[in-house]
């Protein structure tokens, strides 16, 4: 079980990792570390984090990543956020994912609460919440449900109703749980079959290097960091959106890829009923992973919008 890093106690210019060492984590190959048995735990968890510091007296900003990702997919740009704006910027591993603890219970719920209870003990209320895909849906529903945490939103890529590419997602999900790899063999090499054994679903080379960032090797012995089990079985909640009531009022940036498909006009409807303030703007030659496929522009709509 990972340990609150006390952030407010670091010096100024310290960057803290609150991400456990992997030689003290002992897995095998398909197995998940777990927060409890049984029925899930409405309890938050302790999540790992980045916090980079900056300028106390401003919100800072907290970036949450989507499936099978991780806050090291925010490295790069946490930096540069740093650098462009002054801010403390936070980045997080989601339930399940990168050095965070596993739970069965892998709904919008349950990773929302995790957020209450990491962000105020940081002393990071309010703040400037960024979430990519399954992140943003999480950032939407913690702004839904605790306005005061949250003082602006940033969605990226991802509307308040249901994900249309569900069955890949569950056929990538699975041809990861039928990849066997031999013990002891390099990491290099664990890769190199873990990658063709993925090719067969997976073909997009771009998707599998993705995917296999959640391969870790532990005394010889290789698993995916991610909890497929917990993925797998509720990846229908995953894919939705949880219904809401109340909206959130205050000022909100969808940011979505010209070349993607994930947000439709036809979901505008309900992103202006739930999020009144919302901008929706478009980012020219990127698709899903918009921060990723173009950077500027979307630290560009970013900025401005904060300013």
């Amino acid at each position: 079980m990972l340990r609150w890093a006390r952030a407010w106690r670091v010096p100024r210019g310290i960057l803290v990792d609150s991400s456990p060492k992997r030689s003290v984590v002992p897995v095998t190959f398909s197995s998940s570390r777990s927060s409890g048995q049984g029925n899930a735990d409405p309890r938050p968890l302790p999540l790992s984090y980045n916090l980079l510091d900056g300028d106390a007296t401003l919100p800072a900003i907290v970036f949450l990543h989507g499936l099978f990702g991780s806050k090291t997919n925010f490295k790069s740009l946490a930096k540069a956020m740093v650098q462009r704006t002054g801010r403390r910027v936070l980045t997080v591993d989601a339930r399940n994912h990168g050095d965070s603890p596993h739970s069965p219970d892998a709904s919008y719920e349950a990773m929302s609460l995790d957020l209450q209870g990491l962000l105020p003990q940081l002393g990071l209320v309010p703040c400037v919440l960024i979430g990519h895909s399954m992140g943003g849906k999480t950032a939407m529903l913690l702004a839904l449900q605790r306005p005061d945490v949250v003082e602006r939103l940033v969605v990226m890529d991802i509307s308040p109703t249901g994900t249309t590419p569900g069955l890949y997602i569950g056929n990538f999900i699975a041809a990861m749980k039928a990849v066997e790899i031999p013990e002891k063999v390099p990491y290099s090499q664990a890769r190199k079959l873990a990658d063709k054994q993925l090719s067969s679903v997976v073909k997009e080379v771009s998707i599998r290097q993705f995917l296999l960032t959640n391969l870790v090797e532990v005394d010889g012995r290789f698993s995916w960091r991610v909890n497929l089990d917990a993925l797998a079985q509720q990846l229908d909640r995953i894919l939705t959106f949880p219904q809401q009531l109340e909206s959130y009022s205050r000022p909100t940036l969808f940011v979505l890829g010209g070349n993607s498909t994930y947000v439709q006009p036809s979901h505008y409807p309900e992103i202006r009923r739930l999020f009144p303030q919302a901008q929706i703007q478009t980012v020219p030659n990127a698709g899903h992973w918009v921060h990723n496929d173009n950077p500027k522009d979307f630290m560009d709509a970013v900025t401005s919008f904060l300013a």
